[in-house]
């Protein structure tokens, strides 16, 4: 007997071998974003009011940060002295 089998192309990437640990878009809480920042929740939500804080996101009533945003927004703040 001949048996002819399918056989299947090699899948491309994100095959068993990798594995996705963490989203590619994580939204923090305040509190998070505070901690990850090393600042306290009060100097966020001020920041927050004066606009020259990190972007946010309002989802319903609740805030939240966009770690990409987050990290983007502190390489922004980078000084090299303080005359600038």
């Amino acid at each position: 007997m001949n048996r002819r089998t399918s056989q299947r192309p090699a899948p491309t990437g994100g095959g068993p071998t990798q594995e996705r640990s963490t989203p590619s878009f994580l939204l923090l809480t305040p509190t998070e974003a505070a901690a990850r920042l090393k600042v306290s929740l009060s100097w966020l939500a001020k920041a927050r009011m004066r606009g020259d804080g990190p972007p946010y996101i309002r989802v319903g009533r609740s805030i939240r940060y966009g770690e990409t945003a987050l990290v983007q927004w502190m390489r922004s703040q980078q000084r090299l002295s303080t005359s600038e």
